[in-house]
């Protein structure tokens, strides 16, 4: 069994390496198609140290980014070769391959970033955050009770942008001598203001009732096991196709089976039953959605069913009818101190119950009324374009602050040490 087990782990370590090597080939082609950055341009960079799997992280941004940028120029920095290729393919914002230290701290030589941002706690985040004299800013990649927006690590960066009045609520209860009044600086939801963007629906106008499915994926421990595709999907699927009146939107989370392979069947007979259902009725257009961009589906959707993840979050943005599934595993944390507590629950069941649940809350006044109250709660003020100037003024204001400093320091003298060689020799391209 032992030699077994090495000789698996040789051949993926083998297989690794040549995937990292042909990444690299693919990759330094690309950049050699890429105009140089223009130097001193630059005052914002967005740090990404992880695999093209958690993209969707920084994608999300996009939009918010594109428009901070006709303001304040920004770039993405770019740690692995797999997230770089497809960054370079669809990222509306430049981007530099940073993979060594050395790289980045040419980029930061050549440019005068004076806030860095930071969407998720990577490990090689800190050879970032080594570089003074600029403002290390955590945005995170969504809002939500996990046990992730929790964490202590929040106090390792000089600022944090939050969405609003519970962000801080429940951080107050874990972060002990953090300066909220300063560093923790509400913004709300900017890419609610991007949901649609004039972008065209990708069905007709009729008389369906659209219903965004949209579940996380099993997580890899019992606490954090949130997913529904095995335990709630596939019955409440098969009945929204089955009644003729609703129009499934279907987008599960990326990493969807990774751990479990039946919660991976199990999302692929969905993915089937919905291929099935277009096959027999043209005009229904149900969708699995797969793509990049994530927005246009949680406006568009008459009403949403999503797992507790930022999802929750992301519709509660959009101020619409939203059922939470309720986790089947026991040992799944629940925070009912936020949202969670008056939220509408779908609990696993026959697929014809779950479909009267989703009926009755999509045309319930007195649940629309509660949620306007937690949408305020998160979020502030949600009038279209207000998240977008508190994100601007947020960003002014740290810029301020930045030139008020450099003037103070002005006679500092350089100190930034050359950066040693990554040691990150084999490179996942995922």
């Amino acid at each position: 069994m032992g030699l077994r087990t090495d000789a698996g782990r040789a051949v993926k370590l083998a297989k690794n390496i040549l995937a990292s090597r042909r990444a690299q080939r693919r990759l330094q082609a690309k950049l050699a198609e890429q105009p140089r950055l223009e130097p001193h341009h630059y005052r914002i960079g967005v740090y990404f140290a992880d695999g093209k799997v958690n993209l969707y992280q920084l994608r999300q941004w996009y939009a918010p980014l594109v428009e901070l940028a006709k303001t304040h120029p920004v770039v993405i920095l770019s740690r692995a070769s797999g997230a770089a290729l497809q960054l370079l393919d669809e990222s509306p914002l430049p981007v530099a391959y940073v993979r060594r230290v050395a790289d980045l701290e040419r980029v930061i030589h050549e440019q005068d970033l004076h806030v860095v941002f930071y969407v998720n706690q990577n490990a090689k985040n800190f050879q970032m955050m080594r570089y003074g004299r600029r403002w290390h800013v955590f945005i995170n990649h969504g809002e939500s009770d996990k046990m992730y927006m929790t964490t202590n690590q929040f106090k390792a960066y000089d600022y944090a942008f939050i969405a609003g009045d519970a962000a801080r609520s429940r951080l107050e209860k874990v972060l002990w001598d953090y300066d909220f009044d300063k560093r923790a600086i509400p913004i709300g939801r900017p890419q609610a203001d991007h949901y649609l963007d004039g972008a065209p629906l990708p069905y007709p106008a009729d008389d369906r009732e659209v219903v965004l499915y949209a579940p996380t994926w099993e997580g890899d421990r019992g606490a954090a096991a949130y997913g529904s595709i095995a335990s709630h999907g596939v019955p409440l699927v098969r009945a929204l196709l089955a009644s003729g009146r609703h129009r499934v939107i279907y987008r599960p989370h990326p990493r969807s089976g990774v751990v479990d392979p039946a919660y991976g069947a199990a999302n692929r007979e969905i993915i089937a039953a919905i291929e099935a259902a277009n096959a027999a009725d043209a005009t229904a257009k149900h969708i699995y959605d797969d793509g990049p961009t994530l927005g246009w589906q949680l406006a568009a959707a008459d009403v949403a069913i999503v797992d507790i993840s930022a999802m929750v979050y992301d519709r509660l943005a959009a101020g619409k009818p939203l059922l939470i599934t309720r986790p089947v595993n026991p040992a799944a944390q629940i925070d009912t101190g936020g949202y969670l507590q008056a939220c509408e629950w779908l609990v696993a069941g026959p697929g014809e119950s779950m479909l009267a649940r989703v009926d009755a809350v999509a045309h319930d006044a007195d649940a629309l009324e509660r949620l306007g109250y937690w949408v305020r709660r998160y979020f502030g003020d949600t009038t279209p374009g207000a998240t977008t100037a508190r994100f601007h003024a947020a960003v002014d204001h740290l810029m301020a602050e930045w030139h008020r400093f450099a003037a103070l320091h002005a006679d500092d003298p350089v100190d930034d040490e050359e950066g040693e060689a990554d040691e990150d020799e084999l490179e996942t391209t995922a």
